[in-house]
């Protein structure tokens, strides 16, 4: 097996950026694994519109979103094994993979960037009661069932948890002919994206139920009904359940990061996000091993993936090539007052070039907040915001030369 000095380990929106931003930076020997069958990782089964906007500056379904990058792989001549299980990552980066046509073999590239993306909570992560019938399925498969199989999971269809796959398959079953009852929410807000619950649900007449869960599946079977109940602190309320007949529940209850791989090999994760923890290089406390994309934490929308794959290929080719300044100062990034994280978690300010892009999420919806930025005592950057939901991921840019002085960096909401 011949070598490679840049081994990406994932085929889907991160892998294929970050792989076209290393090559542009100046590796030439780079190979991506990815254990489907064609590159594009989810954005296959996405072909709704609505990428690329920020990318390319027009509306894209997913699979034309992911059909651009994998031009330019092809273009670049960038090698690329596809139904190739990596089963193994040691902390010295040795890559251990199989696939069918060259068995089992172990690669020891000089960096790594890790790009496996999310999966969705399954039933059994809820806790929910009832037996388990035919006709429960996660909004990711049902996706994948209509949009690339050619099935329709079911006729009358209630969906638990608001997430953006959840929100859009709500439009997509209706379009093809089945019944949406409603969208229910454990929490009193939306997981999903606003222009989602205008579009998706509010355009089609289907109510969405906040601070809702499912308390019941009726069905040995198949499912042939379900029961909600209203919800406050977490505990079902006595006497709000109600029954809805249906054949399929979805569920759209949360992503988590894949990152088995990642913890095998000793990568510090965040205990908030379920990814790795990195620095303002996406590298994480292995050196040589970068993350990128929704393995480092959840996005809402693949342009953003894009954007910071690209800045990991570009990071990783520095550390290949050598050209990397030396670390100098770290600076810790804390998050208060409703911030419940930041990407990165540590700035070294002496590699962070003209700019340094913090992204994060909310704890709840705030409204009138200002989102401030300090470096020590030093308030390096605010700007007001109406509403600040956790649907939404947020990102602040820094001047880095704003960074010189200060022992820490502390993200946080303000009064607006």
């Amino acid at each position: 097996m011949n070598n490679a000095d840049l081994v990406i380990i994932g085929g889907g929106p991160a892998g294929l950026a970050a792989a076209v931003a290393a090559r542009k930076s100046g590796v030439q020997d780079i190979l991506i694994l990815e254990r489907d069958n064609e590159l594009g990782g989810i954005l296959n089964q996405c072909i709704h519109n609505g990428f690329g906007l920020h990318t390319f500056k027009e509306e894209l379904t997913g699979p034309e979103y992911a059909a651009r990058f994998i031009d330019q792989v092809r273009e670049l001549d960038i090698a690329y094994k596809l139904n190739t299980m990596v089963l193994d990552l040691a902390a010295d980066k040795t890559v251990t993979a199989m696939n069918k046509t060259d068995g089992l073999f172990q690669l020891h590239p000089k960096a790594v960037i890790l790009a496996m993306g999310c999966r969705e909570r399954p039933r059994g992560a809820l806790n929910i009661p009832g037996y388990r019938p035919a006709g429960i399925f996660t909004a990711g498969t049902a996706q994948r069932l209509v949009n690339m199989e050619g099935y329709l999971p079911g006729r009358r269809v209630v969906i638990l948890g608001s997430g953006d796959i959840g929100l859009i398959m709500a439009r997509r079953m209706t379009l093809e002919g089945a019944k949406v009852l409603c969208v229910a929410e454990l929490m009193p807000y939306s997981g999903g994206l606003k222009r989602n619950i205008v579009q998706c649900l509010d355009d089609f007449g289907i109510p969405l139920k906040l601070s809702h869960t499912v308390v019941d599946i009726q069905g040995k079977e198949r499912v042939t009904g379900i029961t909600l109940a209203q919800v406050e602190n977490g505990r079902p309320i006595p006497g709000t359940e109600e029954h809805y007949d249906c054949d399929t529940l979805l569920l759209s209850c949360g992503l988590l990061p894949e990152n088995e791989l990642s913890r095998a090999a000793g990568v510090e994760l965040s205990p908030v996000t379920g990814g790795p923890a990195v620095n303002e290089s996406l590298e994480t406390n292995l050196p040589g091993v970068f993350a990128a994309g929704n393995v480092l934490h959840v996005h809402d929308l693949v342009d953003y993936v894009s954007e910071e794959a690209a800045a990991a290929g570009t990071h990783a080719a520095a550390f290949i090539l050598g050209s990397e300044p030396p670390a100098g100062r770290i600076l810790p990034v804390h998050c208060t007052n409703g911030v419940r994280y930041t990407v990165p978690t540590t700035i070294r300010p002496d590699c962070a070039g003209d700019t340094v892009t913090l992204r994060f999420r909310v704890g709840g919806v705030y409204k009138n907040k200002k989102i401030a930025v300090y470096c020590g005592e030093s308030c390096i950057y605010s700007r007001k915001r109406p509403v600040l939901a956790p649907g939404e991921m947020e990102t602040v840019r820094l001047k880095a030369d704003l960074l010189r002085s200060g022992d820490a960096v502390t993200v946080t909401l303000e009064e607006g």
